[in-house]
């Protein structure tokens, strides 16, 4: 079973495959949407939407797992600026018939490393291990994508 896991933002988007094969998991690609920050709020969400389209294609995962809003009291525009992203990753769920499943971050993370509270840092140094990557390969925003992919098959004890 493949699966995506996307961190959405409108600056980094963090995306992860992996696949879960009768207990082994294996990652498949991994990476960051990055628009350019010149263009406006319509060309970053094409951009986000055409990469996330052709790895959906590539790949033709049957869940994609995205991490819920959360909105800081101090960054209220940004749930508004989520919002954008996950609309459209939304709509290719819909337009490919792929499941979409939803996390909070603190609920990933317990998963991952057994502390819902844990830093993105703390959260990425698990995955490295898991993987057996370094921390050239991965940005924070792929490697919570990938927790996400993988608090998806711990969560929903498909190891087996």
């Amino acid at each position: 079973m493949k699966i995506v896991g996307i961190d959405p933002g409108l600056k980094a988007t963090g995306y992860s495959v992996i696949d879960n094969d009768r207990g082994k998991v294996g990652l498949l690609e991994l990476g960051t949407v990055s628009p350019k920050s010149k263009d406006g709020i319509p060309e970053k969400l094409q951009n986000i939407y055409q990469r996330l389209n052709d790895l959906i294609d590539k790949y033709n995962p049957e869940i994609l797992v995205l991490e819920k809003i959360y909105s800081h009291i101090q960054h209220p525009t940004t749930i508004g600026t989520l919002g954008h992203v996950r609309g459209v990753i939304c709509l290719l769920c819909a337009q490919k018939k792929i499941r979409l499943v939803e996390y909070s971050v603190k609920r990933v993370r317990k998963s991952i490393t057994g502390n819902g509270n844990a830093t993105k840092v703390q959260t990425q140094r698990i995955v490295f291990n898991i993987f057996n990557l370094d921390n050239r390969q991965m940005s924070l925003d792929a490697s919570d994508a990938t927790a996400l992919a993988l608090g998806y098959v711990y969560m929903s004890k498909r190891l087996i």
